[in-house]
């Protein structure tokens, strides 16, 4: 994330916010209350409302007023922050993972996430660059965390079979599993390792049949 945050207040007037927004190349600011708390969030496409709609004295024409919800009118008609931010704003703890982080940015269509603690007061903000960066490691890098945090806690049927190579970010893995569901469990946690892009799964599955627990019963037949 990063810790230094360009923020407004609530009564932060309209011409400044669009002026800041300028002026730091950013899309959005965490708007904070009196106590640093994040209240909300004021974006670009909060301003583009009053521009989109043309507000005047006249309001705006009765098809597009009937089309539209009441509260994108009342952003057109906004002229502080408080009026224009969306609320409560979207956030994530500064001990939440990267793909949580990724998941509200795609299902909210946000671009930016304040990080807030647990007292709700701003301690940085992580953008969708910043996500996107777990893409940036070397394939080295991600070869070495799938062996050292999977494979070397699992046991294979055949000793030292479990390995993987990554190529551009796509680990395949190979060996023989002990049981289908070992083998699935290790792809698994193989597609969560950061900077992994796809897994290609190239290990040999037991072939189905009664496992070593499975036993024969005969019943009488009367």
């Amino acid at each position: 994330m990063t810790p230094n945050v360009i923020t407004v207040g609530e009564d932060t007037p309209f011409e400044v916010i669009a002026a800041a927004l300028r002026e730091h190349r950013v899309s959005a600011f965490p708007v904070l209350d009196e106590t640093s708390q994040v209240i909300g969030v004021v974006s670009e496409s909060d301003l583009l409302a009053k521009l989109a709609l043309g507000i005047d004295d006249g309001g705006v024409p009765g098809m597009i007023a009937g089309i539209l919800r009441l509260r994108q009118l009342q952003k057109a008609r906004a002229v502080t922050a408080a009026e224009l931010m969306t609320s409560p704003a979207y956030t994530v703890r500064p001990d939440d993972t990267v793909e949580q982080a990724a998941r509200i940015m795609y299902l909210r269509n946000v671009k930016r996430l304040p990080v807030v603690d647990a007292d709700g007061r701003l301690a940085g903000i992580v953008s969708r660059t910043d996500v996107l960066a777990v893409y940036n490691r070397t394939d080295a890098d991600i070869a070495e965390d799938i062996r050292t945090g999977i494979l070397s806690t699992e046991t294979p049927a055949d000793p030292g079979t479990f390995d993987v190579s990554v190529t551009a970010g796509v680990a395949t893995m190979v060996g023989r599993a002990q049981t289908r569901e070992q083998a699935q469990a290790v792809i698994g946690r193989a597609r969560h390792i950061q900077g992994v892009v796809a897994v290609r799964d190239r290990l040999d599955y037991p072939p189905p049949g009664p496992g070593p627990f499975d036993v024969l019963t005969r019943s009488s037949v009367d």
